[in-house]
């Protein structure tokens, strides 16, 4: 998750043949990210393509352990496009500072972190050393939308985004 990228967070998104999805629309009375003192940080954001989720249900029940992790690498680039969009563009990004992952979990179930990964990953080959972060992986019984992750960001970008 550590080694070494060559050149900025926007070129390697393309060549992991990524791009950052348009910021998804609040589902309540928040905005997509604030930021404050250098850092921002993201609203809970969902795995959401188009606007659809990509699963739904508990994950142990009706979302596989593969189908969760793939939901929270999604859901990991939904928080870098409200992350990006605040700090002024994803090369504007320093360092990802912490990430929080909820998993809609099934009462047996108890693989949260390697939900987690699927987001821990992706982070670390987009920003190599910089996406090392801290991290909480926590069960819960239903997230919105029943869906079966839901994810933040604590981010530090350059001084030039704000």
């Amino acid at each position: 998750m550590s080694e070494e990228v060559a050149g900025p967070p926007s070129q390697r998104l393309a060549e992991l043949g990524l791009t950052l999805p348009p910021v998804a629309t609040p589902l309540a009375a928040y905005v997509p990210a604030v930021s404050s003192a250098g850092q921002v940080y993201t609203s809970g954001q969902l795995p959401t393509v188009g606007g659809r989720l990509l699963a739904t249900g508990k994950v142990g029940g009706e979302v596989s352990l593969e189908q969760a992790v793939e939901a929270a690498r999604v859901a990991a680039l939904n928080a870098l496009a409200a992350a990006a969009a605040q700090a002024g563009g994803i090369d504007q990004i320093r360092r990802v500072v912490r990430m929080v992952v909820f998993v809609a979990s099934d009462p047996g179930f108890t693989a949260q972190p390697q939900v987690a990964n699927g987001a821990s990953e992706l982070l670390g080959a987009v920003f190599g050393p910089n996406g090392v972060h801290a991290r909480s992986a926590v069960g819960v019984t239903v997230l919105p939308l029943d869906a079966p992750v839901e994810l933040e960001l604590v981010v530090e970008a350059s001084a030039a985004a704000f």
